[in-house]
Order: C-alpha cells, then sequence, then structure tokens
C-alpha cells in the first residue's frame, strides 16, 4: 500500500512563497516511484497538472506556473518538493501530490494521490 503525505500549505500574501513537500511511502511491498507530480484544483473547476518530474528530473509546467514555481524531488527520500515564488490570487487551490507506482515484485503500477493541501493567496 502506497500512501503520499502532503505538508507546507497554508496562507501567504500576494507576491510571497510557498514550498509544498510530499513524502511517498509503501508497505507491505517494495515500490519504485516514478514520475511525481503536483496538480491543484479550485472550487469550480477542474483538476489540473501544475508541475511533473520523471525519476530522472525532467521537468514540465503549467504555462500559468512557468518562471515561479519550481519541482524538484529528493529520490533517497521519495519525496517531491514544490516551490512556489511570486504567488498570485489566482494560485489559490487545493494542491495534490500525484505519484506513479510501480510494485517491484510484479511490476503492476498504480496511480497515486495524496489527500490535498490547502494553498491561499491573499491580494
Amino acid at each position: 500500500q502506497v500512501q503520499l503525505v502532503e505538508s507546507g500549505g497554508g496562507l501567504v500574501q500576494a507576491g510571497g512563497s510557498l514550498r509544498l513537500s510530499c513524502a511517498a511511502s509503501a508497505s507491505g511491498s517494495i515500490f519504485s516511484f516514478n514520475d511525481m507530480g503536483w496538480y491543484r484544483q479550485a472550487p469550480g473547476k477542474q483538476r489540473e497538472l501544475v508541475a511533473g518530474i520523471t525519476s530522472v528530473g525532467i521537468t514540465n509546467y503549467a504555462d500559468s506556473v512557468k518562471g515561479r514555481f519550481t519541482i524538484s524531488r529528493d529520490n533517497a527520500k521519495n519525496t517531491v518538493y514544490l516551490q512556489m515564488n511570486s504567488l498570485k490570487p489566482e494560485d489559490t487551490s487545493v494542491y495534490y501530490c500525484n505519484a506513479r507506482a510501480r510494485r517491484l515484485i510484479d511490476l503492476r503500477e498504480y496511480d497515486c494521490w495524496g489527500q490535498g493541501t490547502q494553498v491561499t493567496v491573499s491580494s
């Protein structure tokens, strides 16, 4: 069983910064964590990709956050980070961590989600 635990959300003024963290863990079987990323969902809107990172560090970003957000990961800790700078009110959303986990015993893959963390940017 895979668990993703997020932290780092909160309330910040426009122009400020926040750093989100997501630690992946597994029990019962050994997993590898391949692609990881952050999504967000605002009330009444669809969940959207914010940033993604592969196991070898290739990144991609939504156009709306390019130049302001940076995704990174620590493979030894199975943790992915999202550094958010120059935050805008429109960044207000619940942010979800996502990981593609591969169970090593049979190579079955699972799409895993964290519980979400609220980010609120005041104007």
